[in-house]
């Protein structure tokens, strides 16, 4: 049987991408400037209704980037997600600050506001890093008014998010800077990639500023501060250019897969499909689901019997604070004691194939192996 992917990248059945790219060599802008890139900064702000917006080398740079522009510097405090990748903490090292993680919610798998007030409580932030897992949106109504009240900036991480729209607003668009990726797996991909959006056009033009180098405006190489090669090239820009045309079609095509997977597993008590929120449009990037503590069928069971017929699953992030590398950093926990909201969701989850080329029959397979196993 043919391999089912957790998420691989999906070219459009057009062709979109191949002209764009074709467009690039034909014209010899195979370098950081180009008609691509410009069309692709010009496609995704106008989607997400922002009045600026700078092509990045990943979703990982443009965090950087993003909290350097909101002023954060060596030792500074940046709240982030717990229940999260390691790409949304690594850029706060990388500037020499420190982390603090925030516990999920189970209402949203993301930054608990409860957990935030309290770390509120015990330091004061220079920012604010906010993580929309899964293509699913954090409860930005009670945080962004959390971070108001203590004039904090928050720095929306919607590398997952793209296309999500949460009370009537795309993600990304909450704080004063998104960042969004384009990697292989992502909503839409330019292979490798990211952009940092914002309302902020001076913000976004220090930051394109940075990303090339910082060169000054002089004949002659002059540089008056430390700059970085993140800048995206026009030839993956034109792949990106392709791929905005077919993103709703994405959106659908994920949300067909989450929906099917919770019609087929709701007579199974032991799963639970990860909770959608009210007044939400999820892209619906990964279906999750958690297993009951009691059951007999535990995670990695369902991980094993999919790895056995050549399927990809994989288990909910790990959280930060459990990390070797950031074990030294405080963690806020929502509850008073005991085990995470976070812990206790990576112990439980599963992130099934969520892969928008999967087949009606390559959909029964995976659901066919999962309800065997219960």
């Amino acid at each position: 049987m043919g391999k089912i992917y957790l998420a691989s990248p999906h070219m459009s059945e057009e062709k979109y991408e191949e002209k764009y790219v074709k467009e690039a060599f034909d014209t010899n802008w195979l370098s950081t400037v180009g008609e691509n890139i410009n069309e692709f900064e010009k496609s995704v702000r106008d989607y997400l209704g922002q009045k600026s917006s700078v092509a990045l080398g990943s979703g990982t740079s443009a965090i950087h980037l993003g909290l350097k522009a909101l002023g954060v510097k060596k030792d500074d405090i940046v709240f982030v997600s717990d229940l999260t990748f390691s790409a949304s903490v690594n850029p706060i090292i990388y500037e020499s600050a420190t982390p603090v993680f925030i516990d999920s919610e189970y209402a949203t798998w993301n930054m608990s506001p409860k957990a935030l007030r309290k770390a509120f409580e015990k330091y004061t932030p220079k920012a604010v890093i906010v993580v929309h897992l899964y293509g699913r949106a954090a409860n930005m109504k009670e945080i962004v008014k959390i971070c108001e009240e203590h004039n904090v900036p928050i720095l929306e991480d919607a590398a997952e998010g793209l296309g999500t729209i949460y009370e009537g607003k795309y993600l990304g668009t909450f704080g004063k800077c998104g960042a969004l990726s384009f990697n292989g797996n992502k909503i839409i991909t330019t292979t490798g990639g990211g952009m940092l959006v914002s309302d902020d056009e001076e913000l976004v033009n220090k930051v394109r500023f940075w990303s090339t180098q910082s060169k000054d405006p002089a004949r002659h190489y002059q540089h008056s501060e430390i700059g970085y090669n993140y800048r995206m090239s026009n030839v993956l820009a034109g792949i990106g250019r392709g791929q905005m045309k077919v993103l709703e079609a994405r959106i659908a095509k994920k949300n067909e897969i989450f929906n099917k997977y919770k019609e087929e597993f709701k007579d199974i008590e032991d799963i639970e499909m990860m909770p959608e929120n009210e007044n939400e449009r999820s892209n619906q990037w990964l279906s999750a689901m958690t297993i009951k503590e009691s059951s007999k069928v535990k995670p990695l069971d369902v991980i094993l019997a999919l790895e056995k017929e050549n399927i990809e699953s994989r288990p909910v992030w790990k959280p930060m604070h459990l990390q070797p590398v950031f074990e030294k950093y405080d963690f806020i926990n929502e509850n008073e004691s005991g085990i995470s909201v976070g812990e206790d969701l990576f112990n439980r989850g599963v992130c099934l194939p969520s892969d928008t080329k999967m087949t009606n029959e390559d959909m029964e397979r995976v659901i066919k192996i999962i309800k065997n196993l219960f």
